[in-house]
């Protein structure tokens, strides 16, 4: 999992990947390929 300071970038790389918020937290999912998950930190 990566962590990056903004995620919007992220986001774009992959067109499954979700924006998801957890406690307080904003995460990038992306079910058909693991690999770009992250957390903005």
């Amino acid at each position: 999992m990566k962590i990056k300071n903004s995620l919007k970038s992220l986001r774009t790389r992959h067109r499954d990947n979700r924006l998801v918020r957890r406690k307080g937290r904003v995460y990038i999912i992306n079910k058909t390929n693991p690999r770009f998950k992250a957390r903005q930190g």
